[in-house]
């Protein structure tokens, strides 16, 4: 199964071997991704699964602790009274409940792969600037260059900040502009020169490189994990 759709756990027929038949399906087919090197989108996707699954547990057990309980026992003696919880799972909760447990640890054990595999592509990359940098740093360039193949992709980025009660938040948007085989007259300062001849609005853009030592699909893994190590390095430099 290609895809497990976000509410999985509760639309169609509750039945425990049934979602366990999609659940093992989807998740095969997500390992057969990992060995083929491609990231995204399951990662993303088994994190989301697992959040929701979490959330839904911890919306029960909410709900649970606050339905009123009445009095079971009183123990003047101890001066003590015991409660019995009213809220009692019907025959359908108990199925979706034992669906969660089951499916918690073997998505947590999912994204545990896939973060291995995150690591070991970062590992075999490198970001570095082109030239000298401008003071705004949050828009402009950077090549993609894949070191196995000797390609390079071109992309204009601008990094956006939202934020909530709590933290901010960067993304990047990206958009390809062309690519090229890298040679003896195409090295990166010369094609940034190309860029700003192009684009004279932006005399001095900020330009980055991030290089593979190693090829990965491109719009599956290097290309997301690319965007991730640009932010977080201009973040901190």
């Amino acid at each position: 199964m290609e895809t497990l759709q976000p509410n999985w756990l509760t639309e169609g027929t509750i039945d425990f071997e049934y979602k366990k038949y999609l659940l093992l399906g989807y998740l095969q087919q997500t390992t057969k991704n990992f060995d083929e090197k491609k990231l995204y989108p399951k990662l993303s996707e088994l994190i989301e699964h697992y959040n929701n699954l979490q959330l839904f547990r911890e919306k029960k057990l909410a709900v649970a602790k606050d339905f009123p309980k009445q009095i079971s026992k009183l123990d003047f003696e101890k001066f003590k009274v015991a409660y019995k919880q009213q809220f009692e799972d019907d025959e359908l909760l108990r199925e979706i409940d034992s669906i969660v447990e089951f499916a918690l640890p073997e998505i947590e054990n999912k994204i545990g792969l896939g973060k291995e595999l995150y690591e070991e592509v970062e590992d075999k990359l490198e970001v570095f600037p082109i030239g000298i940098l401008p003071l705004r740093t949050d828009e402009g360039y950077f090549f993609l260059s894949d070191f196995i193949k000797k390609l390079v992709n071109v992309y204009f980025y601008r990094i956006t900040i939202f934020e909530n009660l709590h933290e901010k938040f960067r993304g990047i948007h990206t958009q390809f502009l062309f690519n090229y085989t890298t040679s003896v007259s195409d090295t990166y300062e010369q094609v940034k020169y190309k860029l700003i001849e192009e684009h004279r609005n932006v005399p001095n853009p900020a330009t980055y490189a991030v290089e593979f030592k190693y090829s990965f699909p491109l719009p599956e893994t290097m290309l997301p994990v690319a965007k991730r190590s640009l932010v977080r390095f201009i973040s901190n430099a």
